[in-house]
């Protein structure tokens, strides 16, 4: 069964989109990989950070590049957050925005 990928809102989408050539290329096909064969591809593409969430692991001449991601029941992949990276270490604000988004989705927390 394959699966289908939503974004959490047009601004992830737009992220994405403005993404360096290759690095959105790379996506495509990872992207694409996940709704063949479902969104837990392994290290090195995807990385478990947990409560059900996991890392989308871009990486291409231009750059290294993280989408944060929620895969649901109904064979859903919801990308939750995206961002360029710029240092060794994922930074906390990406970090919390995703983890924010990911309680949304989870109705864990109502958004206002």
């Amino acid at each position: 069964m394959e699966w289908d990928i939503t974004y959490f809102n047009n601004k992830v989408f737009k992220v994405i989109s403005k993404f360096p050539k290759k690095t959105k290329a790379r996506f495509v096909a990872l992207a694409d990989r996940m709704m063949r064969v479902g969104p837990n591809l392994g290290m090195p593409h995807t990385k478990v950070i947990g409560n059900g969430m996991l890392e989308l692991r871009i990486k291409a001449e231009e750059g290294i590049a993280r989408v944060f991601y929620y895969s649901c029941v109904n064979h859903e992949i919801v990308m939750l957050h995206a961002f360029v990276k710029k240092t060794q270490a994922i930074p906390k604000k990406e970090l919390t925005i995703a983890i924010k988004r990911l309680k949304e989705v989870t109705n864990e927390q109502t958004i206002s």
